[in-house]
């Protein structure tokens, strides 16, 4: 049955990273991290050059929050104290600025709520149709309330998301822990199991994982990167492959 949805015939589950892929939720999650990011440098040099679009790309994108906030400051040069769980979002702590993001965020998805990408829906859906198995992957703390903000409970088995990273000890992305964890739960090999991603490191953990296929999705003109990365293919849209 994997032929009709573009997948070797190997697959048996399907792990899907949530932001970007099947949520358009990547844009507001960028728009939190700039205006995040952008108090906190003006704040410390009114010159500082703006959180851009490469930015976000390369240090923050499909990665735990904190691991954003450490990898792009630390590519400004800037080293923060960590921190704890109960710093204020204006604390200059690693923990306070992830605070002040995820304040930003759920204001964001609070007024607009979810978009889903109707593609990757219909690909969802085509997915469960054919028996194969299904999990959610992302760093986000907030997937649960994505998920069912979205639509697509019903359709997703598991999932493995931000709040299970944190209890389990799984490593971000680049890291493969959290597709590992996915493919552990729905019982199949990671060799039997495709990785969905948008994300630079998200498709790096794919290939990282040893995973049977990796699909980039490529919705910021970044191909080539997902390509160099590990994706065997990169679509715009994941119904390209029905």
């Amino acid at each position: 049955m994997s032929h009709v949805l573009g997948l070797p015939e190997s697959i048996r589950a399907c792990l899907f990273d949530l932001d970007g892929v099947l949520t358009q939720t990547a844009k507001v999650h960028q728009a939190a991290w700039k205006r995040t990011f952008d108090e906190f440098l003006r704040g410390r040099d009114p010159a500082a050059a703006e959180f851009s679009q490469a930015d976000y790309n390369t240090h923050v994108d499909g990665k735990p929050r904190e691991d954003g906030v450490r990898d792009f400051l630390a590519s400004r040069g800037i080293t923060l104290p960590e921190g704890t769980d109960g710093d204020p979002a204006d604390a200059a702590t690693v923990r306070g600025v992830a605070t002040r993001k995820n304040e930003l965020l759920l204001r964001e998805l609070d007024e607009h709520g979810v978009q889903v990408y109707e593609g990757s829906m219909r690909y969802l859906r085509a997915v469960k149709d054919a028996g194969l198995a299904t999990a959610v992957v992302t760093a986000s703390a907030n997937g649960e309330q994505v998920v069912a903000a979205g639509g697509f409970a019903d359709l997703i088995d598991t999932r493995v998301d931000g709040v299970v990273a944190k209890r389990d000890g799984l490593r971000g992305k680049p890291a493969p822990d959290s597709f590992l964890a996915g493919a552990r739960a729905l019982g199949v090999l990671p060799a039997e199991a495709v990785v969905f991603e948008d994300a630079l490191s998200g498709v790096a953990a794919g290939r990282a994982g040893e995973f049977g296929f990796v699909v980039g999705v490529d919705r910021v003109g970044q191909a080539d990167g997902l390509r160099e990365r590990g994706a065997d293919v990169v679509v715009q849209d994941l119904d390209e492959l029905l």
